[in-house]
């Protein structure tokens, strides 16, 4: 029987095994398990995936790991002992150091990802094939983490965000609540550590979530300062402005009335105030008056010569 289906086959003989057997038969070899909801990277790009193992990061992690993820559940290290930070070294967090699973290491944002809310409840479901008592430790990388870089002991905070000590397994699975820091945007990794209490092995496994990013608020734009026209003072020069040549306020004068059209052929003369006439009107005044004595003298002189 080839490897694989022989793998398959002793998957599913081991979700029915437990429920038949008392915990205390089965030995350490056989404590298998892996996150599923969210995904972790191992499930998403093994033969179980589906769609999830033919995306471009699940064939590149495969490629360099020279074989496919098959033993998905069995990414677990012997004896550490809660000295995870000592143990694991940078860089290989997700793969827990195993040459097996180093593909898991590669440094993408491309990954297989399920969408979280910050400050939301996760329900974390933990697929087991033998039951074992231990605790799960949750980290979540820290604000302004680098997805394009390998992930490192310093990217995680120093305590987790979630720790349940023997959470019940139903239908194959361990389920486990906890809320989510509310402070993370864009993509990031759930780290996540089961230590056996049972066996000393400790399981290691890396989910990619993505958290929604924080819309950008419109850059407000400034009005410039209206200012209002320096009031003058009186009697003082109005302020010089560039460009315009300098002009001086207009003074008022008073006003003249000017004279208005004269009637043509009135010799009549005008009325004068007392005293002597002055200004250009006296000669013309004096002409008329002397005008009329002509007339008077002729008329005159032509009447006695009819007399005679």
């Amino acid at each position: 029987m080839p490897r694989t289906t022989a793998h398959r086959a002793a998957l599913a003989a081991a979700l029915v095994t437990p429920l038949l057997l008392p915990l205390g038969t089965a030995g350490p070899a056989r404590a298998h398990g892996a996150p599923t909801d969210p995904v972790s990277r191992v499930v998403a790009c093994s033969p179980e995936g589906g769609d999830r193992a033919g995306t471009a990061a699940c064939r590149a992690a495969v490629a360099a790991n020279g074989a496919p993820f098959t033993a998905w559940d069995n990414l677990r290290v012997a004896n550490v002992n809660g000295r995870d930070r000592a143990v694991i070294p940078d860089g290989k967090l997700c793969s827990g150091g195993l040459p097996a699973y180093r593909g898991l290491d590669l440094a993408r944002a491309d990954w297989p990802s399920t969408r979280m809310a910050p400050g939301a409840k996760l329900t974390m479901r933990y697929v087991s094939t033998i039951p074992h008592t231990g605790t799960f430790r949750m980290y979540l990388t820290k604000p302004g983490y680098d997805p394009a870089g390998p992930l490192s002991w310093s990217d995680l905070p120093e305590k987790p965000f979630a720790e349940v000590t023997d959470p019940a397994l139903t239908d194959g699975a361990y389920r486990m609540e906890a809320t989510l820091p509310s402070d993370r945007t864009g993509r990031h990794v759930l780290y996540t550590v089961w230590q056996n209490s049972s066996t000393p092995d400790t399981y290691y496994s890396c989910s990619d979530v993505v958290f929604p990013e924080k819309e950008k608020e419109p850059r407000k734009t400034e009005e410039p300062e209206k200012k209002e026209p320096a009031k003058k003072e009186p009697g003082t020069k109005a302020p010089e402005r560039k460009g315009e040549p300098e002009t001086e306020e207009p003074v008022a004068s008073p006003a003249v009335e000017s004279p208005g059209p004269q009637p043509q052929g009135d010799h009549t003369p005008l009325a004068t105030t007392s005293g002597p006439a002055s200004g250009p009107s006296a000669p013309v005044l004096a002409g008329g008056a002397a005008a009329v004595l002509l007339l008077a003298g002729g008329a005159a002189l032509a009447l006695r010569l009819r007399r005679r």
